[in-house]
């Protein structure tokens, strides 16, 4: 199941298990990542917490934890290649992986027609 957020992350659930990255409407509008760093495995993310920072030729924006979970997974690809996101935001660009705390609260988000009408 594939769901987005009104800040432009997507999520992959799987189980408890969501895999978080950005959207390619994100990837285009930031332009060339030029440095991403990602939370620590382990950490304890609240809805909303800031989880990422990505930095391209443009500007540096945060990305945000769309739901509450436990990182157990990083993607160290991304931080050795940030252009690995803007080449394949919705595959081999993902964040992280979080499990879950409450996965009713996935209900919130949006899908991916939601999402497209949104960005228009």
């Amino acid at each position: 199941m594939l769901k987005f957020t009104e800040d432009h992350e997507w999520l992959r659930l799987e189980g408890d298990i969501a895999t978080v990255g950005i959207t390619d409407h994100a990837a285009e509008q930031l332009g060339d990542l030029v440095f991403v760093e990602l939370p620590e495995v382990g950490a304890n993310l609240n809805m909303g917490d800031g989880a990422a920072v990505v930095e391209s030729v443009k500007a540096a924006s945060d990305i945000y934890a769309p739901l509450a979970g436990e990182i157990i997974e990083i993607n160290q690809a991304i931080v050795d290649d940030p252009s690995i996101v803007n080449r394949d935001p919705l595959g081999g660009g993902w964040f992280y992986k979080l499990k879950l705390t409450d996965t009713k609260a996935i209900e919130g988000l949006m899908d991916e027609a939601a999402y497209k009408a949104l960005v228009g």
